[in-house]
C-alpha cells in the first residue's frame, strides 16, 4: 500500500527555520517524482518545490527559491523540505505528493498525497 507520511511542522518565528519530512512506503522515492505543495486558508494548494525520479533534478517556486532546499535520501526513502528564512507568509499546511513521471512538475496533479503537516511563522 502506497503511503506518504508527513512530519516536522509546527510553530516558528519568523527568520527562523524547520525541516520536513516526507516518509514514503510501499514504494521507492526514486521512482516517483516527489513534490511539497502548500495550501493556506482561503487559498488554492500550489507548488513549492519537487524532485524528478529519474536524475533528482530539483526545482523550486519562486517565493522558495534561496530559502527551501529539498533532498531526498534513499536508504530511508524519505524526502526532505528543508525551510530557512521563514516568514508569516509561509504558514500553510504543507503536502507531500508523489507523481507518476520522471519530470517533477510544481502543479497539484499526483497519485499519491501525504496528510499534510501545519507550518505556522508567527512571533
Amino acid at each position: 500500500q502506497v503511503q506518504l507520511v508527513e512530519s516536522g511542522g509546527g510553530l516558528v518565528q519568523p527568520g527562523g527555520s524547520l525541516r520536513l519530512s516526507c516518509a514514503a512506503s510501499g514504494f521507492s522515492v526514486d521512482h516517483y517524482a516527489i513534490a511539497w505543495f502548500r495550501q493556506a486558508p482561503g487559498k488554492e494548494r500550489e507548488g513549492v518545490s519537487c524532485i524528478s525520479s529519474s536524475d533528482g533534478s530539483t526545482f523550486y517556486a519562486d517565493s522558495a527559491k534561496g530559502r527551501f532546499t529539498i533532498s531526498r535520501d534513499m536508504a530511508k526513502n524519505t524526502v526532505y523540505l528543508q525551510m530557512s528564512s521563514l516568514q508569516p507568509e509561509d504558514t500553510a499546511i504543507y503536502y507531500c505528493a508523489a507523481q507518476a513521471r520522471e519530470l517533477c512538475v510544481l502543479v497539484p496533479l499526483a497519485e499519491h498525497w501525504g496528510q499534510g503537516t501545519q507550518v505556522t511563522v508567527s512571533s
